[in-house]
């Protein structure tokens, strides 16, 4: 078909973090419904994330776990900067829109209950406004992120016909013992756990709104017996971006999965 659309916006680098936990019916994730006055995606129920920030690049930002090197295989990033930096925005946006902070004091241990403390709500409000740096806040702490609690997941970049387009890193992690998601984000109008199947269902009976990767991303999560199991699957990350396609007269989108 032919592409109705000339000017291409370039993606903003992104990063989105699925948080999982067992269940007794399975895995659940952690979604959160954004609210019907967002620019991009209103009303869509997506895994926390956002957009990398200049200042995600600190090189004093503390770190834990596979090296910067490491993660740019991994993640398919054209260099170790690029990584670091994809990495340090999943850690931050998780911490910001859902109060789940994968660092600790050590490289073996992990905060807990961060809901005990103001000050805790206090410094994810100091982020947003961009009074404080995640580099800042982990240093002032005396914490180091944790890069070993996430897995990378997949790679997927919004069509070209969006005016505004994302180049996104999806990662998943395991919510740290003792800590809890909220809702308190303003971004979204409900955040919360879900079975990744129940979510599945109401997209197809068109109950919820999901982009093509959540689809993907959640089928994934639903085929998984286990969390430890889910994580563990072998994933090939490469660049996936839908396509708008004619089939019978009906324009779909078409994504090309890696394999």
């Amino acid at each position: 078909m032919a592409e109705p659309w000339t000017d291409v916006a370039a993606p903003r680098a992104a990063a989105t973090v699925m948080l999982v936990r067992d269940s007794a019916d399975g895995v659940e994730v952690f979604m959160l419904r954004r609210v019907a006055s967002m620019k991009f995606a209103p009303r869509m129920w997506v895994f926390p994330g956002g957009s990398v920030d200049p200042r995600d690049a600190d090189p004093e930002l503390p770190w834990a776990g596979p090296s910067p090197a490491e993660w740019a295989s991994a993640l398919g990033a054209p260099d170790e900067a690029t990584a670091r930096e994809l990495v340090i925005a999943a850690v931050r946006e998780v911490f910001e829109e859902c109060g789940v902070l994968l660092a600790g004091p050590g490289e073996d241990s992990v905060v807990a209950d961060l809901r005990s403390a103001p000050s805790w709500t206090r410094d994810r409000e100091a982020l947003l406004s961009h009074q404080l740096s995640f580099a800042q806040m982990l240093i002032a702490r005396g914490l180091v992120l944790r890069s070993d609690l996430l897995v990378a997941r997949g790679h997927w970049i919004t069509p070209e016909f969006e005016p505004r387009r994302y180049d996104t890193r999806f990662f998943a992690a395991r919510v740290p013992e003792g800590q809890l998601p909220d809702d308190l984000t303003t971004e979204a109008d409900h955040a919360d756990w879900t079975e990744a199947m129940t979510l599945l269902r109401h997209y197809a009976e068109g109950e919820a709104l999901l982009l093509p990767p959540t689809v993907v991303c959640c089928e994934q999560v639903a085929a998984a017996p286990t969390t430890a199991e889910f994580l563990a699957a072998p994933v090939t990350v490469a660049p996936v971006m839908p396509r708008p396609v004619e089939v019978d007269g009906v324009v779909m989108m078409r994504s090309e999965l890696p394999v």
